[in-house]
């Protein structure tokens, strides 16, 4: 051992975790730690230009890889910035780790400058949180960070570091890289499940959570095939299973298609793989009755404080996607499944339901994202953040496999543009087209001046119809005709880009996206495309003189 400044020790561990990009803001509270970066070559440094972007960015990462985003946040605000992203982790279980500014151990406790108590602050919304006073203990801590935020169901984890403790010199040996923990199968419990499905008639599998990768995926196609199983995925969970595979029956997302929610409510088995089943996908807890569930409930889930939490399972598998898919693609039928024909009605019913239909306006949402589903990459990574807008993608674009889609199933705004940047920061030879709306554009909109500054070439739509859709459609469903407080005054956004050096457009027409699109990809830097959307198509198939009328004609 010799003897290292702590912020150097906190780096050599990052390194030894594997850590290769970082995302934050800089500030005064870590600036030792900034330096020792400064020649950690192996560590890519992103900055951004507010936390709640740089906590998004790490959060994608973590979804895209599997590995732990780093963020770097500076104390107090910088901190409070970024619990938009820390929030999307938990919901979303994605491992992150927040290594957070702290105000001089000699300060704490008398309210200093930007001083916050992290572990009361954060307690409820990360998996751990813990202030490092002693440099000698940081290998212990950062390996524990690792291990907590990838273990079970995964999610954030966040080490406070007082600035003084990080210029304290200190001897101490480093800790060994983190190993993922992960519970296995058990094979009667597979047997058990091969015994459920052979007594079966209408079976659903329900693919959802994270703790995914390429190979599990095609596993269990392998698995819904050898069954003819019907498969769906949960609220933004859509690249877990190729949609055009003959077994997909589409997602459980808001405003699911009915036809699916029937199915899924009337199964009398399902199999629930890596999701929790939470308020989005079950239609707010009505399609799976809570705690005794109408259908024969199979949970598999990585963390065992999950099954059994909220729905009894008649079977709960203590499992991760990534240990259950090869043990499941090695299970085969006795007999051919009898319900097959009800599997291939289901994929039709999704084919039916991922056409658009006409609404008003000269920008059609649905037919521009089938036509980049024509037109783009299969691996092209879709981001979007929160918003009736999301929808549009949601149901008509066709994922065709893991690692596809970046979206925030804790449902919030502001994540598309941020989580772009992570993904062609990582994946430079890649197609990444954002969607977002134009309220959702500029909670985070600040980071194209990041996207410039790296020369990242992002295709941004941002569906402009000048208002904060998904709260004027509620107002419309409760209060109709009353509307409170959700119209928008924007930007040029076209003029906006332009100004932060990306290219930017305005597309006021259907037919006119397809060369708009075309510029913007070949111009070889971020670019905003401004998609002037008709307010009244509210959803992807009603307008508001529709939602008001039903609830008009539901008061008398």
């Amino acid at each position: 051992m010799t003897s290292r400044r702590a912020a150097q020790i906190l780096v050599d561990q990052l390194k030894i975790h594997g850590v290769d990009t970082a995302f934050g803001v800089p500030g005064e509270s870590y600036l030792a730690l900034l330096d020792a970066l400064h020649d950690a070559n192996s560590i890519r440094l992103t900055v951004c230009r507010q936390e709640g972007g740089a906590a998004m960015m790490a959060e994608a990462y973590g979804k895209l890889t599997g590995r732990p985003g780093i963020c770097l946040v500076t104390r107090g605000p910088g901190t409070t910035n970024a619990t938009a992203g820390i929030h999307v982790a938990m919901q979303d279980s994605t491992p992150m780790i927040v290594l957070i500014g702290q105000v001089a151990r000699d300060a704490r406790g008398r309210e200093a400058l930007q001083e916050i108590d992290y572990k009361q602050f954060l307690g409820g919304m990360v998996k751990y949180v813990e202030e490092i006073a002693d440099p000698r203990r940081i290998p212990e801590y950062v390996s524990r960070a690792f291990h907590i935020a990838t273990s079970g169901r995964p999610g954030p984890v966040a080490l406070a570091l007082p600035e003084d403790m990080l210029d304290e010199m200190a001897d101490v040996a480093d800790a060994e890289p983190y190993s993922r923990i992960e519970a296995h199968p058990s094979p009667p419990q597979l047997e058990t499940l091969a015994a459920i499905l052979a007594k079966a008639a209408r079976p659903v599998l329900l693919l959802g959570g994270s703790q995914w990768d390429t190979m599990a995926a095609k596993q269990i196609e392998t698995f819904a095939d050898a069954f003819a199983l019907p498969v769906c995925t949960g609220f933004r969970r859509q690249d877990r299973f190729d949609n055009r595979h003959r077994c997909f029956a589409g997602d459980l997302g808001i405003a699911a298609n009915p036809k699916l929610a029937a199915r899924v409510r009337d199964a009398d088995v399902l199999i629930a793989l890596g999701g929790r089943l939470g308020e989005a996908t079950t239609a707010g807890y009505s399609l799976v009755a809570v705690p005794h569930p109408r259908q024969t409930l199979v949970h598999i889930h990585p963390d065992p404080d999950e099954l059994g939490r909220v729905y009894r399972p008649a079977l709960a598998i203590n499992a991760s996607p990534r240990t259950f898919a090869p043990l499941a693609a090695s299970l085969k039928p006795k007999d051919k499944p009898r319900w097959a024909n009800e599997t291939e009605a289901a994929h039709r019913d999704y084919l039916a339901f991922v056409e658009p239909s006409k609404l008003p306006g000269a920008v059609q949402l649905g037919a521009i994202v089938r036509w980049l589903d024509a037109n783009l990459p299969a691996d092209t990574i879709w981001c979007n953040g929160a918003g009736n807008f999301a929808g549009w993608v949601h149901r008509h674009h066709q994922y065709r496999g893991y690692g596809t889609q970046l979206a925030p199933a804790s449902g919030s705004m502001g994540y598309g543009f941020p989580a772009s940047v992570a993904a062609k920061l990582m994946h430079p030879d890649r197609t990444v087209i954002c969607f977002c709306g134009d309220g959702d554009f500029l909670m985070t909109g600040q980071e194209l001046a990041t996207a410039v500054r790296y020369r990242l070439p992002i295709v941004t739509l941002i569906v402009n119809n000048g208002m904060y859709g998904t709260i004027r459609m509620h107002q419309e469903m409760h209060f109709p005709g009353r509307t409170y407080g959700t119209d928008l005054v924007n930007p040029d956004f076209a003029a906006l880009a332009k100004a932060y050096g990306a290219h930017g457009e305005a597309v006021e027409r259907t037919e006119d996206f397809a060369a708009a699109f075309a510029c913007a990809a070949a111009a070889g830097k971020p670019a905003v495309l401004d998609l002037k959307v008709d307010p009244e198509a509210i959803t992807t198939r009603s307008t508001i003189a529709d939602l008001r009328a039903a609830a008009e004609k539901k008061t008398h």
